[in-house]
């Protein structure tokens, strides 16, 4: 069933205007019915201070801790082993409770979810450097983490129903928004610390308060539990142009049942995709400073330069997904970016410090596959129930495929006494990562494999 067109004129060159006799007009999050207002824009606006807040909030609890874990594992007493484990927490979170995300938005909405999401995040970071050990500091991060999962699995499901006719511009914004939660937890955790007394349990319960204020914006949406299903208005039957419409077609209708999405070539390749460009993500997060640092680089450049790849995803997160909504295959930007990982990794092996800010922005280009595959998410469903299912499917998926990633880059380290194994492993990982990406920026969505 197609979407609703709206009845506005626009300036893009490809978009068509719905005949005013036959088109509905549509507010982005609320559904025209008798006896309601048509448009709500304060509605509109909360949810955009929402998804931004909540994209802010979905990096600091991994990335203020990796800033001081050495402070946290000297006051916990925490062994290296449980440290190494640390690291792989979050992925397995993700994956395990990301899964819960679609059953619990249908039953108490997308916004609901998130909210209490946004309130699970905060009461974790709030909780867990007070503990008082290294079991409670895990659980109170495992509830962090499982606010995070669910938000990273609904933040496209969002998108995809309140703006339906922008989902490259409103992918491209949380995307930029979690790039620039994730360098500023990063940069920021240690002066914080510095400023709160040098103690580190301060240092990591501050990034709450982000948290707490993300919850505000979803608060008075909580009971909006409409999924995005509204019927097409009468004369809406025809496609929607490309970037009002990524999925060619409307997250309208009536419920759909659950959609067999293991059945699905492209959704299978999706979640392959996004499992091993997050690989990529949490082995640079986790090892590039260390990398540089033993090349010779002091340890303060090695965190600049950490900082610059992070940092590169701010700009290029905004322009990617909006670029990849205008094109009918975004298999070519997939290759673009492998591109520039596979020319990253090869400078860390030959010259690891002299071409080190080359490198690193090289690296930081190809990280910007993470918004790439959200975008992909929205594009490849076509209606909201599909896009959650799909979301779920390939973000628990690719976090399972991500966990042993950067643990196995820490045994080749150590076994090979260097980084020319680890470097060979990374150059390995993205040629099948551009293979599936292909697959995956194919223009077909998961309703019509699934179908068949």
């Amino acid at each position: 069933m197609a979407r609703e067109e709206t009845t506005r004129t626009t300036t893009s060159p490809t978009e068509h205007q719905a005949p005013a006799a036959t088109a509905a007009p549509r507010v982005p999050g609320a559904d025209p019915a008798p006896g309601k207002p048509a448009t709500r824009a304060w509605a509109t606006r909360l949810v955009v201070i929402g998804i931004v807040l909540s994209a802010l909030n979905l990096r600091p609890a991994i990335t203020s801790l990796g800033a001081l874990l050495e402070e946290v594992r000297d006051g916990l007493g925490m062994s290296g082993s449980v440290a190494g484990v640390l690291t792989s927490v979050p992925p397995l979170c993700f994956a395990v409770f990301g899964v819960m995300a679609p059953r619990l938005a249908r039953r108490f909405g997308p916004a609901a979810v998130v909210c209490a999401g946004m309130a699970a995040i905060g009461a974790g970071l709030l909780v867990r450097p007070y503990a008082g050990g290294t079991a409670g500091f895990l659980a109170a991060s495992a509830l962090a983490l499982m606010g995070i999962a669910v938000s990273n699995v609904l933040m496209p499901v969002i998108v995809k129903r309140w703006f339906p006719d922008r989902v490259g511009s409103m992918t491209g914004l949380y995307s930029m928004a979690l790039a620039l939660g994730t360098s500023s937890a990063a940069a920021a955790t240690v002066p914080l610390t510095n400023a709160l007394g040098g103690d580190w349990q301060p240092g990591l319960a501050v990034w709450a308060v982000l948290a707490l204020a993300a919850v505000l914006p979803w608060l008075p949406l909580v009971r909006d539990r409409d999924r995005g299903a509204a019927p097409a208005a009468p004369g809406a039957a025809r496609q929607a142009p490309r970037e009002q419409s990524p999925a060619r077609g409307a997250s309208a209708g009536a419920e759909a049942p659950a959609l067999r999405i293991t059945r699905s070539r492209t959704a299978w390749a999706l979640a392959v995709f996004f499992g091993l460009q997050a690989t990529a993500a949490y082995i640079t997060m986790g090892w590039m400073a260390q990398i540089f640092r033993d090349a010779g680089v002091s340890a303060g450049t090695a965190g600049l330069l950490l900082a610059v790849t992070m940092v590169m995803g701010v700009p290029l997160a905004f322009v990617i997904p909006r670029l990849a909504t205008r094109l009918p295959h975004q298999g070519p930007i997939v290759l673009a970016l492998g591109v520039c990982g596979l020319a990253g990794y090869a400078g860390l092996y030959l010259a690891p410090a002299g071409g080190a800010w080359a490198w690193a922005v090289l690296l930081g280009v190809s990280n910007c596959a993470f918004p790439l595959a959200l975008t992909m998410v929205g594009m490849r469903a076509r209606t909201g129930a599909g896009v959650a299912q799909l979301s779920a499917f390939a973000q628990s998926t690719g976090y399972l495929i991500s966990i042993p990633g950067p643990l196995l880059v820490g045994v080749l380290n150590q076994s090979s006494g260097g980084w020319g194994l680890p470097i060979a492993l990374m150059c390995a990982l993205m040629v099948p990562q551009m293979v599936v990406g292909w697959v995956a920026g194919r223009d077909r969505t998961v309703e019509e494999e699934a179908a068949r």
